[in-house]
């Protein structure tokens, strides 16, 4: 009887165990992998290859490709991740993850794998840069895999971006692809011959804090704040547009209490009445700094008289006011028609027929700039009252305009729900999801939202590369950005300038491991803030990968600063990165230099290729103690080495910017 109940015992042990390990081996369930896991995807060779997604707790799945296959169980929080030893670069393959049911990724190819990240410039498509039908037409190439993150912000991280997956480059699928991340991954694979994957994700017009986690922007004293209010704010929709029409109300009667002051007992200035015979007059499009008014951050009313013909009365109508800096509101005759509050943005306004009047029409427009540049700033064809694209007025010219109150007086203007410039938003929604994708590195285009605010860009830049590093736990990688290239009107004479500061602060980062920078101050357009150019900026991206990452014995830049020497009257510059040696095209003189005596007042000078140096000075300066060089939105320049890359902008001096304290 006692041999009986202990078989009976070991019986249900036996049982109890059997149970256990079936329930243990139950495969996982509802299997899921983000969206950049893919058929025709490109995984980074040579290091782990992070696999992850989702699947019900306590399940089990294995993931195979190759000959690796890594079996594990779907942990409590139903988070799962597993890392691929490295592979050389080859393919095709395909990732398999097997639970209750199978999930396949075909075509998969083992390869180099870069982020292409920032505004407008990267955003740029290929169809609409240079030699695009060409381009388009040549772009067969299935070792070039292509992944486009949609536009998307948040204000908690997410866990997926939204996006159509994986492409194989060709004419079909290239022309709605960034045009610099392409021209880069093309030049990488003619000089690898291994798979390339690029992975884009910009949105034009924005802001580097935007990109950057809230978790590094708290540690930097202008974001401090902000970050807390995101972060706590709250998720309903509706409830977050009440928050900021608050906001708004409250930031308009604040300058409606300064303006009521500075107007004295006068009219509101967008009364069609107003008398403004005194007003001063300014050539628009244009930015004021270059102008009487010169480095004033605040609001600026601008007013225009036009004469609107009897077959236009009573008849609605379009106001084309091009991109302003910052925000606008803007009035006809007195009636609110429009306002804005995103720099870089088109103003495009419908003007109601009910006010639309035969003879004299008025047209105000309240500028406010938070700092840098300030007003109108777009092609003269931009700016127009049209009845139809045949007949319009055009509204370049001399504008009225009065300054208002002074931006130091006024609180920050608020931002809004719907903006992608909050800090942290985008950064949320397009990136984090990304991590821990393996890369290899990051390119990057973007500061001219920023160029306002130029000398927190020297912290603020830094702290985003670094973010995304400590964020992606793969180390310093690689992380090469573009300069930005000249634009806007040519000064006539030596000024300080936002967008030079912001080359500055670019500069700057360079000071951080393992970074790089294509200077573009040669391929610009005056007119346009997005260059057509795409293919030097792509090619010389490619040459600081080439060189820095895969160990090509090439020139990667054009000169850098690097010291100054006063003798006499003349100061003696030298340079890194100059390659085979200095010249300028075609052996014309030197262009782009300025001198400059204790008063800080810079004046042209006269400059010379001395060997491995420049030698600069002016008979206007008997005792020169610094120089600039190309220092201007868009300098006339023409330093080189004899690789063909230009000379990055630079100062030997560091006297206070213009943007210096601006948040």
């Amino acid at each position: 009887m006692h041999k009986l109940f202990r078989l009976i015992s070991l019986m249900f042990i036996i049982l109890l165990c059997f149970f256990a390990c079936s329930k243990l081996k139950k495969p996982a369930t509802n299997i899921k992998c983000p969206v950049i896991f893919g058929d025709n995807m490109v995984l980074q060779q040579k290091v782990k290859i992070p696999v992850w997604g989702t699947a019900d707790p306590g399940g089990k799945l294995t993931v195979k490709m190759g000959d690796q296959e890594h079996e594990l169980t779907v942990p409590s929080n139903g988070k799962w991740r597993t890392n691929l030893s490295p592979m050389p670069a080859g393919g095709p393959f395909s990732l398999v993850i097997t639970g209750q049911d199978t999930i396949t990724f075909a075509n998969v190819l083992i390869g180099e794998v870069w982020l292409a990240s920032g505004q407008s410039n990267m955003e740029w498509r290929v169809e609409n840069s240079d030699s695009s039908e060409k381009e388009i037409a040549a772009a067969h190439n299935e070792n070039i895999r292509l992944f486009t993150v949609k536009r998307n912000m948040s204000n908690k991280p997410l866990d997926d971006v939204t996006s159509e997956g994986w492409k194989i480059c060709s004419p079909q699928t290239v022309g709605e692809f960034s045009a610099v991340a392409y021209f880069f991954g093309r030049n990488l694979y003619e000089n690898l011959n291994v798979p390339i994957g690029l992975v884009h994700s910009s949105w034009g017009g924005t802001v580097a804090e935007a990109w950057t986690s809230g978790g590094s922007l708290e540690q930097l004293e202008d974001f401090t704040e902000i970050v807390k209010q995101l972060e706590s704010a709250p998720e309903d929709s509706a409830a977050l547009a009440a928050l900021y029409e608050n906001q708004l109300a409250d930031w308009d009667r604040q300058v409606k209490a300064k303006m009521a002051a500075k107007q004295n007992d006068e009219k509101e200035w967008q009364a069609p009445d107003m008398d403004v015979a005194d007003w001063p007059e300014m050539e628009v499009p244009g930015l004021w700094e270059q102008g009487a008014i010169g480095g004033f951050d605040g609001i600026v009313w601008f007013r225009k008289e036009i004469m609107v013909p009897l077959s236009w009365a009573g008849q609605n109508l379009t106001l084309y006011l091009g991109p302003i800096d910052d925000f606008d509101k803007t009035w006809f005759n007195g009636v609110l028609v429009g306002h804005m509050d995103q720099y870089n943005s088109f103003r495009t306004y419908t003007v109601p027929d009910s006010i639309v009047k035969e003879g004299k029409n008025i047209i105000t427009v309240q500028v406010t700039d938070t700092g840098g540049g300030g007003g109108f700033w777009g092609k003269a064809d931009t700016l127009k009252l049209e009845k139809n694209p045949t007949f319009y007025i055009s509204l370049a010219g001399n504008w009225k305009y009065r300054v208002g109150p002074d931006f130091k007086d006024l609180p920050s203007h608020p931002q809004s729900p719907t903006s992608p410039n909050r800090p942290m938003v985008l950064y949320n929604a397009m990136l984090h999801p990304l991590i821990p994708y393996a890369i290899r590195g990051a390119i990057w285009y973007q500061g001219e939202s920023n160029a306002s605010r130029a000398y927190q860009y020297r912290t603020l830049f830094p702290a985003m590369i670094q973010d995304w590093r400590k964020n992606w736990r793969q180390g310093d990688f690689p992380f090469f950005f573009v300069q930005l290239s000249n634009y806007r009107n040519v000064a006539d004479r030596p000024v300080n300038d936002d967008w030079a500061e912001l080359r500055e602060a670019q500069t700057m980062a360079l000071s951080l491991p393992h970074t790089g920078m294509a200077v573009t101050i040669d391929i610009g357009e005056a007119d346009d803030i997005h260059p057509r150019n795409k293919q030097d900026v792509g090619k010389r991206l490619a040459l600081n990968a080439r060189a820095l990452v895969y160990g090509e014995n090439i020139t990667f830049s054009g000169p850098i600063y690097k010291s100054m020497q006063i003798d006499s009257n003349k100061i003696r510059l030298t340079f890194e990165q100059i390659g085979a040696g200095l010249v300028t095209p075609d052996d014309e003189p030197l262009k782009g230099f300025a001198i400059a005596g204790r008063d800080s007042n810079f004046v042209w000078a006269e400059a010379v290729i001395d060997k491995e140096s420049v030698v600069v000075w002016s008979p206007e300066i008997a005792d020169p103690i610094a120089v600039r060089y190309a220092w201007a939105s868009n300098p006339v320049c023409n330093l080189y080495n004899k690789d063909g890359l230009p000379a990055s902008p630079f100062r030997t001096d560091d006297w206070p910017g213009i943007t210096m304290g601006v948040k």
